[in-house]
């Protein structure tokens, strides 16, 4: 694993230098778009819809669209007037109790690893959540965005899980359920039954993907039948610009390259 973020756990007058980790990963298989027939790639291009023209990353700003279609357009500017934090500071705000936030609010989990010089702070905070059975509340910013999250302990190790801020959640306002009507006690005891009868021990090993290894198991199959598409390029065929930065300096060097045209 490759840590994406620096900084420090702030606990008290503690200071407990870490690295965050992603925690958990994607196994999904990624497919790409293709043309059936020869199987080349689908491209897709930036195109204003005002005048039709193809538009380089370097003139693409962020706009809010208002409710009667309206468009506010914000530049690099505007953007940098708003309030950020670029903080290495994990601030623990208060312990609460486990049971008073909903998992629903969980977003991102991530691992804290303790720097050499931190690991015997790191190592208290850790054994004192334990015994609490609490979890840190703390405010993190991991980007720019100043978030709340939470830190918990699992297998020896202290777990970062971002939240979801309270108006982030939607309230399930379903007509349906809005009376108030319960089962009577003789299905409530049926139901009870079911579930003792089902009922045993959440173990991970027993569950498996069985969507994603069939998957696989079809592209190995048409692989090993020699079902491969060879997709060449079509001659002046520009590549598919992935990278931001590729980007950028893809459209700089074009405009230094009509500019020095026009001087000539």
């Amino acid at each position: 694993m490759r840590a994406i973020w620096k900084g420090a756990v702030s606990f008290g007058l503690v200071n407990v230098p870490v690295r965050l980790f992603s925690a958990t990963e994607n196994h999904d298989v990624q497919f790409r778009q293709v043309h059936e027939k020869d199987g080349g790639r689908i491209k897709y291009q930036r195109v204003c819809s005002i005048d039709g023209e193809e538009v380089p990353y370097s003139d693409i700003a962020k706009g809010y669209e208002t409710d009667d279609g309206r468009m506010v357009v914000l530049t690099d500017e505007d953007l940098k007037t708003l309030p950020s934090r670029s903080s290495k500071e994990i601030a623990i705000e208060k312990f609460v109790p486990a049971d008073q936030i909903d998992p629903l609010l969980f977003d991102k989990s991530y691992y804290l690893e303790p720097d050499k010089t931190g690991i015997k702070p790191y190592i208290l905070l850790r054994d004192a959540l334990a015994k609490a059975d609490r979890m840190a509340l703390v405010t993190v910013s991991i980007r720019t965005r100043m978030t709340l999250a939470v830190l918990r302990v699992r297998d020896n190790v202290i777990v970062l899980q971002t939240m979801l801020w309270a108006d982030e959640v939607r309230a399930p306002e379903f007509d349906s359920l809005s009376t108030d009507t319960h089962a009577n006690a003789k299905e409530l005891a049926m139901a009870a039954s079911l579930v003792d009868s089902l009922s045993g021990d959440y173990e991970p090993d027993e569950f498996e993907d069985d969507y994603s290894e069939a998957l696989e198991q079809l592209v190995t199959a048409k692989i090993e039948g020699g079902e491969v598409a060879e997709t060449p390029t079509v001659k002046g065929e520009e590549t598919e610009v992935v990278d931001l930065l590729a980007a950028l300096q893809k459209s700089v060097d074009k405009a230094k390259a009509a500019k020095k045209s026009k001087a000539s």
